[in-house]
């Protein structure tokens, strides 16, 4: 299948949002995202980048626009809706994890979608999916850690939690807020090529925001560059043409 002929996963068309009623954080934002994509997001801290990955993933809505999920709309919250978000593998900045709780624990709760009611509501894991847990602590490299309360960690190991932890959702899109941050040059690399593994197993849909440039340009096929709440560049992955555009100091890690 081209470039062309496939299918979009994520589509959003004159997208406003804002907190409380405040200005607008993102405005008029026209975006489309192709399934198997690894699109990066990149721009300077407050430009709006976390809150495109919320209003992805439903918990957030835009003021203005219209987004389709998956072909779905996210403000839909019907069973279709929950499905479909039960797909969606995301990794937020502040990782979300559960306080008091293991590493497998942890990880574990990537599967509770997929799981019966009464299985769910008592964490009562099959065998399988208690083995694909382990298997998944051991490629992000903490197979010695899956007892340890996952707040005694460093935040590079809490960081490789949460990727498990959205592995083990088996997602159709992963969101992943600044994944990298706090991981080594080496565990980074590891991390990113075990996300592109996955897309060429499952053709994952991948949208990062990046403070990385070299990286987004290494694993990312599209870069979008928000500023000002605004998508004001989109480029292909040509190291070229991300040398001649000058992010200077606006490429940054940022809440928003």
């Amino acid at each position: 299948m081209s470039s062309a002929d496939t299918p979009s996963i994520v589509r959003m068309s004159g997208v406003w949002a804002s907190y409380k009623k405040k200005t607008s954080t993102l405005q008029n934002i026209d975006m489309e995202i192709k399934v198997g994509d690894s699109h990066a997001i990149v721009g300077p801290s407050g430009a709006g980048k976390s809150t495109l990955l919320k209003l992805i993933n439903g918990t957030m809505m835009p003021s203005r626009g219209t987004i389709l999920v998956d072909n779905h709309r996210p403000d839909q919250r019907d069973s279709v809706f929950r499905s479909k978000m039960a797909r969606i593998g995301y990794i937020p900045q502040s990782l979300g994890l559960v306080r008091n709780s293991t590493v497998l624990d942890n990880v574990m709760m990537g599967a509770l979608s997929r799981l019966g009611g009464l299985q769910s509501l008592l964490k009562r894991y099959p065998d399988s999916e208690v083995d694909a847990g382990h298997k998944v602590l051991e490629q992000v490299g903490l197979s010695d850690k899956v007892d340890r309360n996952v707040y005694t960690l460093s935040g590079g190991e809490r960081r490789r939690v949460a990727i498990a932890r959205a592995f083990m959702q088996r997602p159709k899109i992963l969101l992943a807020d600044e994944m990298i941050s706090e991981l080594d040059t080496t565990t980074s690399r590891i991390m990113m090529n075990m996300v592109r593994d996955e897309q060429k197993r499952t053709e994952l849909t991948v949208i990062m925001i990046h403070h990385d440039i070299e990286l987004a340009t290494e694993f990312a096929n599209t870069i979008s560059l928000i500023k000002g709440g605004q998508k004001v560049l989109e480029l292909g992955n040509s190291k070229n043409t991300i040398t001649n555009f000058s992010i200077g100091e606006s490429v940054q890690s940022g809440n928003a």
